[in-house]
């Protein structure tokens, strides 16, 4: 399986200069290359693509810059645009899962820049690599690479921020386990509620998220193209990376320790899109980062040999007691304990949830489901009777 492994890098004055023209060859040959597939009626091949975009903009004088840059990096935004333009049409057919893709759009300078080379434009040499057309850069080596890599990507981030992307094959890892199988809740207030007890929360963003809002007012009131504009929208690029370092932290270390602890991970398939449409909650939803963490403990279970299951949406995991399998029914968010109408035991809204998502993953659910028709038949007192 594939992995990628993510460094820093800080690159002199004259690699910045040197990266800027890379960075900017690559979105004009990716936006010459995409204008012409729009223009077509029949989507040219890749090879079509470099001899327009590459071999003859080179010889005119319009094109005749992008000789000064690495050439396998222009391949590969070629190659790149074929990728998306398969991707996009696989989605429209049906063939890809997830939700559907959009058509590949233009690239612009304002946004994160990118730059991919394989074996043949890069090398490393002990604790430098050599990238062609640039020099040798000294990454931050937080990790060791396990082995040789196939491809690095070259990014400059909206906060101006630079990184080394390798992708490397790895090979799945066995561990020892703890516990067998678990069943996790996901939620606001809490991010997480075990089947076991546990419960992870959440780091608080509304501080940067403060800042974020005073800063983009500032932004609305400045004038378009200005300098002071520009270190604004720097500011800001600065605040939502700080919020997305703190969240990705979070949610590796969460991972990880789930995985590495559990042989079965079950997860509720949540409907985020729809629930991002509620205005008052949209903006916490959206800073809890549940798909990525669903996207992670996928990866790190393939990674560790590892079972992970999604549950379906629509399983009435919050309104089925997890001891006795009554179902007492929909209830407010307001109410956060339960108590069963049937065995009388009292329960957390979330370690219930947490319980029930742990059963229906591991294939008890029809035993609850036989346990709630049973309960049902049991008469309950009135509320006049009372």
């Amino acid at each position: 399986m594939k992995a990628r492994y993510q460094y820093r890098f800080y690159p002199t004055d004259q690699q910045r200069t040197s990266l800027a023209q890379l960075f900017g060859c690559v979105r004009v040959v990716w936006n010459d290359a995409l204008a012409l597939c729009k223009q077509s009626q029949k989507l040219p091949s890749n090879g079509d693509l470099q001899k327009l975009v590459l071999t003859q903009a080179k010889k005119t004088e319009s094109r005749e810059w992008l000789s000064g840059v690495a050439s396998i990096a222009l391949q590969q935004s070629v190659a790149d645009l074929g990728t998306a333009y398969k991707n996009y049409f696989d989605s429209l057919k049906g063939k890809r899962k997830g939700k559907k893709l959009g058509s590949p759009r233009f690239k612009k300078k304002t946004n994160q820049q990118s730059a991919r080379l394989t074996r043949g434009g890069f090398s490393i040499q002990k604790e430098t690599v050599y990238l062609a057309k640039i020099g040798n850069v000294t990454p931050i080596w937080s990790r060791e690479l396990p082995y040789l890599a196939s491809s690095v990507t070259i990014i400059k981030d909206c906060a101006n921020r630079y990184f080394l992307s390798f992708v490397v094959d790895i090979e799945p890892v066995s561990l020892d386990t703890k516990n067998q199988n678990i069943g996790i809740d996901l939620g606001i207030k809490t991010f997480a509620v075990m089947s076991n007890g546990e419960k992870a929360e959440s780091p608080s963003y509304k501080k940067l998220d403060r800042k974020v809002r005073k800063l983009q007012k500032k932004l609305a009131r400045q004038q378009k193209e200005s300098k002071r504009r520009n270190k604004t929208r720097l500011k800001i690029a600065k605040k939502h990376n700080e919020i997305a370092d703190i969240r990705k932290d979070f949610l590796h270390k969460l991972s990880t320790k789930v995985v590495s602890e559990n042989q079965t991970i079950v997860l509720e398939d949540l409907n985020v899109s729809g629930m991002v449409k509620n205005r008052k909650l949209s903006r916490v939803i959206s800073f809890q980062g549940w798909r990525e963490f669903r996207t992670q403990c996928t990866a790190k279970s393939q990674k560790y040999g590892r079972e992970f299951v999604v549950i379906n949406r629509w399983e009435p995991t919050s309104q089925v007691c997890s001891e006795c399998g009554y179902k007492w029914g929909k209830l407010d968010l307001k109410i956060r304990s339960v108590q069963c109408l049937n065995c009388r035991t009292e329960h957390d809204r979330d370690e219930n949830a947490a319980k029930n998502i742990n059963k229906v993953g591991i294939g008890h659910c029809h035993d609850s489901k036989c346990t709630s028709r049973r309960s049902k038949t049991i008469p309950v007192v009135s509320v006049n009777e009372a």
